[in-house]
């Protein structure tokens, strides 16, 4: 769980290492994580693509699920941007895998 409650407020494309990609929905401290994953060939590369995303009841359900399930790492904590890890967040079936979808359909990307 995370330490302090972080608002997801922009939607990136991650390129895994073995070329496949997928979208997820972040902010700027989770985009620098990843871009020194990609500094760590953790994944291949990162890039926004959309910015300041509305804050719908579906971001706000994706957003608490994140919140509760993962330990985010921050920029602010010079170990997590020392030894950046990465780990894919997972969307499990039902309103979670519906919120993520309903985000990614609103802002029409996908």
């Amino acid at each position: 769980m995370a330490e302090q409650y972080e608002e997801l407020d922009l939607i990136e494309e991650i390129t895994r290492n073995d070329g496949s990609k997928y979208f997820e929905i972040s902010n700027i401290d989770q985009n620098g994580i990843a871009e020194l994953a990609v500094d760590h060939d953790m994944i291949k590369n990162v890039r926004i693509l959309q910015l300041n995303i509305p804050r719908t009841k579906a971001l706000v359900t994706y957003e608490e699920y994140i919140n509760q399930t993962y330990q985010l790492e921050t920029l602010t904590n010079e170990d997590d941007w020392k030894n950046p890890q990465w780990v894919e967040w997972k969307k499990p079936k039902g309103k979670v895998a519906d919120a993520y979808q309903m985000i990614l359909k609103s802002n029409r990307i996908g």
